[in-house]
């Protein structure tokens, strides 16, 4: 959907999930973004969020950190294993390490408290017009369920690879083998468009050299590949579970 936009029909405003204990917040946030060009759903907690998610799409939630019971980094950290839909967190004024566990557990921008309802419009609109502006392949990979390897998981979106919630550290070429790969999973790609594909045309061969080290980072046991194989003869193919 597209950021803060006028239109009669419900059904093309970006509709936003609010997830806080604060029951004059939510009243708050569901008036003040309702007359901004959003669809406003709440829920008072991370067990109404999940129903709300369970029975509707959303496009982008703003999720607080501290609620009683389950916090809001245990939901966004579930989520995550999911869901790649973006996640605005609201922190504590002056709880850095609060802001820092959000973006580890996979928040795509935090807000600290109190802040002007303004700030957070520009902070939605910014989200969403990032993901919008992606390329449309790009948009579509990360419309799709994040993809699983054993203990690992790829997020498209936001190009990371975990392991057990813990991040796996990629170069920049590794990464971007990856996401090719993934692009067009259980397809085999060629070495050579492979290279192309990830700016090393000069060098196709290196292509071997990268895919065997990204297969030490995503294989249990890299002599035996599960996910991600050579085709003799064809090339290279990633298979998620």
């Amino acid at each position: 959907m597209s950021p803060g936009i006028d239109s009669d029909d419900p059904a093309d405003l970006p509709h936003v999930l609010v997830v806080d204990d604060d029951e004059r917040l939510r009243h708050l946030l569901n008036r003040f973004l309702s007359d901004n060009g959003f669809l406003v759903t709440t829920a008072a907690d991370p067990q109404e969020a999940r129903g709300q998610l369970a029975a509707l799409a959303f496009d982008i939630l703003v999720v607080d950190v501290m609620m009683p019971g389950e916090d809001g980094l245990s939901l966004t950290r579930s989520l995550r294993e999911a869901s790649s839909v973006p996640i605005l967190m609201l922190t504590a004024m002056g709880d850095p390490e609060a802001r820092i566990r959000g973006l580890e557990a996979g928040a795509d921008d935090y807000l600290p408290k109190p802040f002007e309802p303004r700030e957070l419009l520009l902070r939605l609109n910014g989200i969403l017009r990032r993901v919008a502006e992606r390329p449309a392949e790009q948009t579509a990979d990360a419309a799709l369920a994040l993809l699983r390897f054993g203990p690992m998981i790829l997020d498209p979106r936001r190009e990371s690879l975990t392991r057990d919630g813990e991040p796996v550290h990629l170069t920049t070429t590794e990464r971007q083998l990856l996401m090719v790969l993934a692009s067009r999973a259980g397809e085999v790609i060629s070495r050579d468009e492979l290279a192309q594909l990830t700016g090393a045309a000069a060098n196709p061969r290196g292509v071997d050299v990268q895919v065997t080290r990204l297969r030490r980072k995503l294989e249990r046991d890299p002599r035996m590949p599960r996910h991600l194989h050579t085709v003799r003869g064809r090339g290279y193919l990633l298979r998620p579970d």
